[in-house]
């Protein structure tokens, strides 16, 4: 059976490895010592249950039970454990958890599984330190190669390639999938990061679909003159065109109506940062995603075009440097309904609503059956110290995915 306070005991462990002192957000950036030490409890309770590990060359962890027919593809779940500085205690940590719930309850009932099941920790899912999200599982499933990781670096210039190298992992064996077992359904259980559970009132939310984004720098090369002694006609203000970009970016977003779209500047860097000098140069960090492949690709292509003009009517040099760009994915109507009767059956209030936010889960759903169950967080607030989900939610969260893995591990279930 599930157990409340065993559920609330490991997130107060998570909380502890936060990287910062109690009272403060978690800050735990991939492959940090936060981070690692957390990988290190989470493989830890997995070997307490009976589990055998096996870690990857970027430090992905599967803990697999074998089950009675070991040669049957595997029913997969879990998440991450990595956080944005500064963040919550339950993006991420809540479907890791979970995972971990989910099997020592099935052990405790002496449930008897047909398929294998395997947990999986994923690393790196938030782009917070090196720009790009979701980066432990695209590595898992071979859409990660070296030259990223060369060429991707944090803040402080170091590149991932060599903080994997720092940890005893392996980079250049990216490339090619790291995960060479069959998978027969991937599930993942998370915070909803907004507000429309907690609008409509429901405690559960079944995900339609996972927009992705589309990130790019903007790199812009204006002229340094001093503030008072050039006249406004003859100014090359590289702060001036990335204010045009930022609010250029915001009304084409907003102007999809068919499919909704977000445009974000969640990093501008002006320099030289001095009050009288004009600013010669600055960097802009740009974030576009939608459900719709299409969408998405038309707003950064208008955003590009855009960008464009602006810097050839200020004459200010620019370049764009590509990031990513991710594919969204919509979940099969199979696993949709399976995950409708477990709901139905369970008798819990719940809904259909697609997933603004990227998941690990987003890259499974183009290769095998997937789903993701989402539950309310208090104001809709994420990725912030005030993150919450209640506790009554999270161990109804781990119920149904207790029954949807119960289910799941059955011979005789299968999806289209």
């Amino acid at each position: 059976m599930i157990v409340k306070e065993r559920m609330m005991d490991m997130f107060a462990r998570m909380r502890k490895l936060s990287g910062q002192g109690e009272g403060h957000g978690v800050h735990r950036l991939a492959f940090t010592d936060a981070d690692w030490q957390a990988r290190g409890y989470l493989m830890e309770l997995m070997r307490e249950m009976g589990l055998s590990l096996r870690e990857d060359a970027f430090g992905n962890v599967v803990g697999r039970w074998e089950g009675a027919e070991p040669s049957l593809p595997a029913v997969m779940f879990g998440s991450h454990a990595d956080s944005v500085p500064n963040g919550g205690n339950y993006d991420g940590v809540l479907g890791i958890l979970a995972a971990i719930e989910t099997v020592r309850s099935l052990k405790e009932d002496g449930f008897s599984t047909e398929h294998p099941l395997e947990i999986a920790l994923f690393m790196c899912e938030e782009s917070s330190r090196f720009g790009a999200a979701t980066l432990g599982s695209r590595a898992m499933l071979g859409e990660l190669s070296v030259d990223d990781t060369r060429r991707l670096k944090d803040k402080a210039g170091i590149a991932l390639y060599d903080v994997l190298k720092e940890r005893g992992l392996a980079p250049d064996m990216l490339g090619k999938p790291l995960y060479d077992g069959e998978v027969k359904a991937f599930f993942e259980v998370h915070i909803e990061q907004g507000r429309v559970l907690e609008h409509e009132k429901k405690s559960v939310g079944i995900v339609t679909g996972i927009a992705a984004p589309t990130r790019f720098w903007v790199k812009l090369e204006g002229n340094a003159d001093h503030s008072g002694a050039t006249p406004m006609a003859l100014r090359h203000d590289a702060a001036c065109a990335a204010a045009e970009i930022v609010l250029f970016a915001e009304r084409l977003a907003a102007a999809e109506k068919k499919h909704p779209a977000v445009a974000t500047v969640g990093v501008l860097q002006i320099a030289p940062g001095v009050m009288n000098v004009i600013p010669g140069s600055a960097e802009l960090g740009v974030d576009i995603r939608s459900i719709d492949a299409a969408t998405k690709k038309r707003v950064a292509e208008n955003l590009k075009d855009a960008i464009s003009e602006i810097c050839k009517r200020r004459d200010v040099a620019f370049e764009l440097v590509p990031i990513s760009d991710e594919r969204p994915v919509a979940i099969r109507p199979s696993v949709l309904d399976f995950l409708d009767g477990i709901c139905r059956e369970d008798g819990c209030s719940y809904m259909r609503l697609p997933s603004g936010a990227g998941h690990d889960a987003m890259h499974w759903a183009e290769r095998v059956p997937t789903g993701m169950l989402f539950i309310p967080c208090r104001d809709g607030i994420s990725h912030n110290p005030e993150e919450y989900a209640a506790p009554e939610d999270i161990v109804n969260a781990v119920r149904l995915l207790e029954k949807v893995v119960r289910a799941a591990s059955r011979k005789n279930v299968t999806f289209a």
